[in-house]
Order: structure tokens, then sequence, then C-alpha cells
């Protein structure tokens, strides 16, 4: 039988060789939201992973939208510029069929903060911190930077960032852009009750506080050429009790599809500090399968998926379109040639690889033992 995972998917103007999509990843290796060698290497060994779609790390749209001072942006010439060289040389190397796209988004109350490599927390006063902004003055942990609640002109002025970002995305040679509405970031803090506390129109109902990203989507989709598409990650849970939820994430995704969104990457938490969250295999994949099944709309699963076996569950049940990969990926750079491996499915791999494919399916099938010359 043949892999669902290996089968092409059709997505707005593009069809994907198969199902498997790397997930963002923050490398907190920017230079003023630059991308440097560092991802220039990264990207490549994405493209050349075998992976049908390639979404790059958590991008801000504005300076103080970063997560840290490491973090990739796309808000001045010289962060257009850098995406475009790493993505052009990546390109050079990778199947011509791997679909590139940029995640987009907005940091918040989660911005100023240090590196983790550094520590947790906000940036101290020695670090160069700056102001947050947040649907609400409401710090995200105690040791986050207070935020200031974003004004009328504030809100305007961070729509205006995201169309900005994406017609830079296009400028740079992406395929799509990925609008990050997960995580505890900006999209998602205006999404959940459990941040969002405003009474004008950006907040109280789910209508309201579904505005920004309603709204977002739409713009940016009108400022792209139709050869993009754009897709958007939901944090589907804050697992918490009255915060956001499945059932409002549905609501989303359906509001985002009539806007020309054409996947929803169904992730969970990061809203909430102490959230209890029942982290195992596959533990977010009933997100992905309520949405797709309710807003009619193709969803990729997401966290800890780590095995082919999983995957391809995944996909040939139903229950989602295609899966992404984050730390699988770091951990077995080659994966999407061993899960075709296991599942017998054919990969085409960039020709001065090709050969290793008979190695690969030897380590996973190994020989039967030979038998005795009696």
């Amino acid at each position: 039988m043949a892999s669902a995972l290996f089968s092409p998917l059709t997505l707005g103007p593009r069809t994907l060789s198969n199902r498997i999509a790397v997930a963002p990843m923050c490398m907190y290796s920017a230079d003023d939201g630059s991308a440097t060698d560092w991802h220039l290497h990264h990207w490549t060994s994405l493209g050349v992973s075998g992976a049908a779609m390639v979404t790059v790390e958590a991008t801000g749209v504005e300076r103080r939208g970063r997560i840290s001072h490491g973090c990739l942006g796309l808000y001045s010439d010289d962060n257009e510029a850098s995406a475009r060289r790493a993505l052009e040389a990546a390109r050079r190397f990778a199947p011509a069929s791997t679909v590139w796209g940029i995640q987009l988004g907005h940091a918040g109350r989660k911005a100023s903060t240090r590196i983790p490599f550094d520590g947790q927390g906000g940036l101290g006063p020695d670090q160069d911190p700056w102001q947050t902004v947040a649907p609400s003055a409401i710090p995200f942990a105690p040791d986050y930077p207070m935020p200031e609640a974003l004004d009328e002109a504030g809100i305007e002025r961070i729509i205006a960032a995201f169309v900005q970002a994406a017609q830079r995305a296009e400028r740079a040679g992406f395929d799509f852009v990925e609008l990050h509405g997960a995580h505890g970031y900006l999209l998602h803090e205006f999404l959940s009750p459990i941040s969002n506390h405003r009474t004008d129109r950006w907040g109280g109902s789910l209508e309201n506080r579904m505005r920004l990203i309603v709204t977002i989507a739409r713009e940016v989709r009108a400022a792209l050429p139709a050869h993009m598409f754009v897709g958007a990650r939901l944090s589907a849970s804050d697992w918490v009790e009255g915060g956001f939820q499945i059932e409002d994430a549905i609501a989303v995704a359906k509001a985002l599809k009539a806007e020309g969104v054409v996947y929803i990457c169904a992730s969970s938490g990061g809203n909430v500090v102490d959230a209890k969250i029942p982290i195992g295999p596959l533990y977010q994949a009933q997100f992905a399968e309520a949405i797709q099944r309710e807003a009619g709309i193709p969803t990729r699963a997401v966290g800890l998926i780590t095995t082919p076996a999983e995957a391809e569950g995944l996909v040939a049940s139903g229950r989602a379109d295609m899966v992404a990969l984050a730390r699988a990926i770091l951990a077995d750079p080659r994966w999407p040639w061993r899960a075709a491996a296991e599942l017998g499915a054919e990969l085409h791999v960039v020709d001065q690889y090709a050969r290793s494919q008979a190695t690969i399916r030897h380590w996973v099938t190994p020989p039967a033992p030979a038998r005795s010359a009696a």
C-alpha cells in the first residue's frame, strides 16, 4: 500500500511533494533581525532534508516584536537582503520542489527577553531592554517586563507592520507566509481571555478578540500575489479553565479560511506560565483533527511526532493533512529519508546524495542472516 505521508498535497497554488513540513524554530542567531551565516547553513540543511515544506523561524514584523536580541526580523532593508541571501543559497542546494515559507509574528508581552542559552525571563537594565506591548497591561510572568496596552494607533501600526513584512517576504523569494497566532505571542494574546481584558472592539467577545488576526490575514492576503499562499499557526488550547479552547480555535480557523488562509498548524499552550499540559507523543494531534473536521481546512499536526509510523498514522487515518517536525529534524536532519525507507516510499533527494538511499534502506531493514553452507 502506498504511503500517505509521501503522497502529494495541494495548498493554494502549490502542490507539496509529500506531507512532511519543517516547523518554524527559533535559532536566536540573528544580528538586529538579520539572518547570518548560521541561517544560511541551517536553511540549507533543512532544504536537503527531504521535507516538502520548510517554514523558517518566528520572525518579528517590527524590532520590538522580536522575542530576544537574537531573533530574526523582517522590518528593515538589511533584514530583507539577508533573508534573500540565505534563501537563495538554500534553494541552490534543495530539490526544486521544496516550498519555502517564513513565519511572521510579534512577541508582544513575551518580547525583550534573554536568549535561552543565557537564561530565562526579561532583559535586565544593562542588557538593552525595550518596552513591550500587549492587548492589556498584564505581564506574562513575574520575571517578564510589564507590557504597555496598545492603543488604537498602535494596533493599526502592527497591522501595517505585518503587511510590510509579508511584502518583504515576497521580495526575499518565499513561497508562503505563516501568521504566528500561537505560543503566547501577540496574536495569541489578543485571542485569549487570559491576556486580553480589553473592553473595546479588540476585546471581550471572541469575535472581537479574533479581530486582529483576522484583519491581518485579510490585509496580508490582499498584499501578496496569487502565487504565494498564507497559513496560520494557532495555539488551540491554553490548557487552563477560562482560557482559549479548541471550540474558539475552530471558530477562528473558519474565519481565517474565509479570508484566504489555506492551512492551520495546530499547536497549543504558551500563554499561561503554569499551565498543566499533558505532554506526550501526539498530544496535540487532537487539535489538528478537530479543526480539520469542523472548520474544513487542511491542518498540520505538530508536537512530539518523532517516528515515521506516528506520522504515517496521523495522515493515513485522516487526523491531519500533514505533520510538522522540529526537534526530531534537528536530531536527525535526514528524518524524511529514513521515513521513506521505513514506509517503502520513493523520495527524490538531491542527486549528489542519491547513492545514500541504499545504505539507509539497509539500516532500516537489515538483510536476513546468511544461511549455513552445510
